[in-house]
């Protein structure tokens, strides 16, 4: 079954009633060069053919889809992993971030400013600045930075400026706030590599397509390997980058049921969580308009999340409208059930899962559960290096 599916925002910048641009005027024209210099790239020959030399012999593309076995005997479904945790830097960000610092040099930018939550992005974008020998100034929550030690150090041996970001609750949201402040001083010469498919039109744009390669290849190689497609396709969604990438590439097979994994954290009470389409209203935040966690003053609401790179009080724009068709479903999944996953696929398959992706492991074992001899696709996003010290702290 055949589905019709928007996969470009508006002129606008929206998808459905979510998106948009709401920005100061002053940076509306730099946006507009972005946009406009993006479009025409992501079409050109030279650069897609130099782009695609690097996802190959840099990055370790394509990404292996691997049977896991063992889960699959003791769970009662055929579970299947998309192991974006093979790329290098050991996430799905090295996608998005080559690109943007592609883009960065067709412009002729000499600097990139980011932020980073769990410090994938940070680590992905400060290695493709060094690959392009661009400057590289990386935003990052003092929490974070305490949280997510091996990552801080990456960044700093990869040459890139780790600023400490000490605001409000000292992680993600502030992070992004920032940067964009900095970003605001420097737009003649920087470029600004978000981490994630939201913020102002085109940056969602702009990542989806990069990480779409996710989902061409995983329906590639689940048809190879089983001669079908999926039965349920499972993925984290905390900005939402290395989900709708992987979504992408099934979002018009009617037979596929997809499910987004949002952070319940430690509960459903605004503040101890991070589900921004579960118990989010519609808001604008970093010059977007999404599902937001909001407190009961409409201010947004801090978000919290065991995993550094889901803890944001939005979504990307895209996932509020396939969430608003009804084209994907987005469910919850609690700190525990992560951690549980998190040492469930390590011991039963060797594969060490960041805290991001356990999210979609926990519900993807809930699935395989409750749907015996079905098949299930989870995007494994990330590795779980970075998380290990943390993790062990935590186990009791």
């Amino acid at each position: 079954m055949k589905l019709k599916i928007d996969t470009m925002p508006t002129e606008e910048g929206f998808f459905g009633n979510y998106g948009g641009q709401y920005i100061d005027e002053n940076l509306k024209n730099e946006f507009k060069k972005i946009a406009d210099k993006f479009l025409e790239l992501k079409d050109d020959k030279s650069f897609n053919d130099e782009l695609n030399y690097l996802l190959k012999h840099y990055v370790g593309r394509p990404s292996a889809m691997y049977f896991a076995k063992n889960l699959s005997q003791k769970y009662g479904a055929e579970i299947y992993l998309k192991r974006e945790d093979l790329n290098h830097t050991g996430a799905h960000k090295i996608n998005h971030s080559l690109g943007e610092a592609l883009l960065a040099k067709r412009m002729g930018k000499t600097k990139i400013i980011a932020e980073t939550g769990a410090g994938q992005h940070g680590v992905a974008t400060a290695t493709a600045a060094a690959l392009m020998g661009l400057e590289c100034d990386i935003y990052m929550g003092e929490i974070d930075i305490q949280k997510e030690k091996p990552n801080v150090d990456k960044m700093r041996i990869l040459g890139a400026n780790v600023v400490c970001v000490k605001e409000g609750s000292r992680t993600l949201k502030e992070a992004v706030d920032a940067a964009f402040r900095a970003y605001i001083n420097e737009y003649e010469t920087a470029i600004y590599a978000i981490g994630s498919v939201v913020g102002p039109h085109p940056f969602p744009m702009i990542v989806e397509h990069f990480q779409s390669v996710i989902g061409k290849e995983a329906r590639e190689q689940f048809l190879e390997m089983t001669n079908s497609l999926p039965d349920y396709l499972v993925a984290c969604v905390g900005g939402g980058s290395n989900s709708i990438g992987i979504f992408n590439g099934f979002l018009e097979d009617g037979e596929v049921k997809i499910f987004g994994v949002e952070p319940l954290g430690k509960s459903e009470k605004i503040g101890e969580n991070a589900a921004s389409l579960t118990y989010g209203k519609d808001g604008i935040i970093h010059g977007f308009k999404c599902k937001l966690l909001q407190d009961e003053n409409g201010d947004i609401a801090q978000a919290y999340s065991i995993a550094s790179g889901l803890d944001y009080p939005g979504v990307g724009p895209k996932h509020c409208y396939l969430q608003q068709i009804g084209r994907a479903e987005y469910v919850t999944i609690s700190d525990k059930e992560a951690l549980d996953a998190f040492f469930e696929l390590s011991k039963m398959e060797g594969i060490i899962p960041a805290l991001e992706s356990s999210h979609a492991v926990a519900y993807g074992l809930k699935l395989a559960q409750k749907n015996p001899n079905k098949r299930i696709l989870i995007n494994l996003s990330g590795r779980g290096d970075k998380d290990v010290e943390f993790v062990l702290s935590h186990k009791n």
